[in-house]
């Protein structure tokens, strides 16, 4: 089986722990594309979150962004592909999680929105439970959220849920579940991620497949958390790295050494060159 396209979840999976490109994977991956294989970055994080040296690294033309929300083709500067929340989906989680107490975040057309009071607090404290300066420099404050959101209901593609106190996480996810034609998926301990009802980065992958003329069965795809899974089990050959969630080891072809040790590089180079 040659592998025409390489599907790279980005945290956790494709970036160190210090959130940049290893040189191993970089030349890799350089060298997957010079053979005239197709990378494909497919990540929870928006448009906007998007790191500069990805969109810069010249063999990245496509990126599946807010769990397979959008493809963005970055050669033509344009979305080819849109699978929103639909506008009764996000009334119903904004009259569930309005009497609420977590910290939510909603993406819109590429860009990340955050409660604005959540975000002047962590800019005038330098304290969160999560990155601060990732907060600050990928969200915009919004004030009036919950209204924010109804005004914007045809074009989300994602609700995002933060929890520092992730004991009430499984409660929530149950809530979350039986609100209408959504799916709920995690890409970190902390969170709990609403989509359309047929988003998933698998979902976004098939029309990329379509896009490219390449079947699924030639595709390698990489992650390491439960927002990966249905691409893994999409792809003809499904890598989870060391770092990995136990459930995602279960389901991968091939377990590769951790993020932080370039294991993607490690998977190209013994199935792809």
């Amino acid at each position: 089986m040659a592998i025409k396209l390489i599907a790279l979840d980005l945290d956790g999976t494709t970036l160190n722990k210090e959130g940049k490109l290893g040189e191993r994977n970089r030349k890799a991956l350089q060298a997957a594309a010079d053979r005239g294989v197709n990378i494909v970055i497919a990540t929870g994080r928006p448009f906007c979150a998007l790191p500069q040296e990805i969109l810069d690294f010249a063999p990245v033309r496509y990126v599946l962004t807010s769990n397979g929300a959008r493809i963005v083709d970055l050669h033509e500067g344009k979305s080819l592909y849109e699978n929103c929340l639909q506008p009764h989906s996000v009334e119903a989680a904004v009259k569930l999680l309005e009497p609420t107490k977590y910290v939510l975040e909603t993406f819109v057309e590429g860009e990340a929105f955050i409660e604005g009071w959540y975000y002047r607090q962590v800019e005038e404290t330098r304290e969160c439970f999560r990155a601060v300066d990732y907060i600050l420099n990928t969200r915009k404050p919004q004030d009036d959220f919950y209204q924010f959101m109804l005004d914007n209901s045809s074009g989300i593609e994602n609700i995002n849920v933060n929890f520092e106190d992730i004991s009430e996480k499984p409660a929530m996810k149950e809530k979350l579940e039986a609100l209408p034609d959504v799916t709920i998926t995690s890409s970190l301990d902390n969170n709990l991620e609403i989509g359309g009802s047929t988003t998933s980065k698998a979902e976004a992958l098939r029309q990329m497949c379509r896009i490219l003329e390449i079947d699924p069965s030639e595709m390698m795809a990489a992650g390491d958390s439960p927002n990966d899974m249905a691409m893994l089990q999409e792809a003809g050959l499904a890598v989870a790295v060391g770092n990995a969630k136990p459930e995602v080891k279960a389901i991968a072809d091939f377990v590769a050494p951790d993020h932080d040790e370039d294991g993607v590089a490690v998977a190209v180079e013994k199935f792809v060159l």
